[in-house]
């Protein structure tokens, strides 16, 4: 990255994460999961939707200052799309399934990272819709929500509810 690297820079590159070598979008997952156990095991797993939502406009507005300084329109490195949808796919597992956290955690990862990787439709569509300060943290988003309602459908067929 030629860019100069300003606070808006950081924020949008998860604290960093999405700065390390190889698979930015996994690290920046695996990054968000430590601020979000202890956000759980302080505040509750309402107070990490919360901060899903929270993270979901941040980084909305992150992208919309820091894109205008790119060439590219959807740099890897930015990962506060991936600590959003991370963080909504885990609160929505922890409110429905009768998981551990560490389970829960596991789960969300997996199934969070597996639909922002492959990007099934919906999620191909969300990708390319609005401006790219949106789509970018849209599909992310999507990917949590599916993630979330994949993992629950599967513990409710387990009888994890």
């Amino acid at each position: 990255m030629a860019e100069q690297r300003t606070m808006h820079h950081w924020l949008a590159a998860g604290l960093g994460s999405g700065w390390l070598p190889k698979a930015p979008g996994t690290w920046g997952s695996l990054a968000s999961l430590l601020p979000a156990w202890f956000v759980v095991e302080q505040l509750g797993v309402v107070a990490l939707l919360i901060g899903a939502l929270l993270l979901l406009i941040l980084g909305c507005w992150n992208c919309y200052v820091v894109l205008p300084t790119l060439q590219d329109k959807d740099p890897g490195w930015i990962v506060i799309d991936e600590w959003a949808g991370q963080w909504l796919c885990l609160a929505l597992i922890l409110m429905q399934l009768n998981v551990s956290l560490m389970i829960a955690i596991c789960l969300a990862f997996i199934a969070f990272r597996g639909f922002d990787i492959l990007k099934p439709w919906p999620i191909s569509r969300i990708e390319t819709m609005g401006p790219a300060w949106w789509s970018i943290m849209a599909d992310d988003i999507a990917a949590g929500l599916i993630g979330a309602a994949v993992v629950i459908a599967g513990g409710l067929m387990l009888g994890l509810l």
